[in-house]
C-alpha cells in the first residue's frame, strides 16, 4: 500500500468503515510509515478535538488515538477468527454431506 492511499483511507479508519482487507492493509502500513501515523494522529485530533470542544468534555487525545489503534487490531484479529471458523464449518459441512451420501448409496 502506498502512503497515498493509506491517507484516502484515514477518514473511513476514523468512521470505522473499512473492510477486513484494507483495514490489514492500512494497519500494517500504519505500523510501518511514521508520516501516515502522524497524518492519522493529526486527523484523529481534529475530528475528535473539535467534536470534543463542542460538547465540552475533557479529552486525552494522544492516548485515545492509541486505543483506537489497538481496538482496531483487536477487531481485525476477531474477523479474521470469525472467517476462519465460517471455512472450517463449511468444510465439515461438505465433509457431513458426503459422509451422509456414502452412507445412502451403501444402505440402499
Amino acid at each position: 500500500m502506498t502512503c497515498k492511499d493509506a491517507e484516502k483511507m484515514i477518514p473511513l479508519f476514523l468512521e470505522d468503515d473499512l473492510e477486513m482487507d484494507d483495514l490489514r492493509k492500512f494497519m500494517e502500513h500504519i505500523d510501518n510509515c511514521e508520516e501516515c501515523k502522524e497524518e492519522l494522529t493529526i486527523q484523529f485530533l481534529v475530528l475528535e478535538g473539535m467534536a470534543r470542544l463542542e460538547s465540552g468534555n475533557v479529552f486525552d487525545l494522544q492516548n485515545e488515538i492509541k486505543y483506537c489503534m489497538e481496538e482496531a487490531g483487536h477487531t481485525l484479529k476477531l474477523r479474521e477468527s470469525m472467517r476462519l471458523l465460517l471455512h472450517v464449518i463449511q468444510g465439515l459441512t461438505v465433509v457431513a454431506g458426503i459422509t451422509l451420501i456414502t452412507l445412502l448409496v451403501i444402505l440402499f
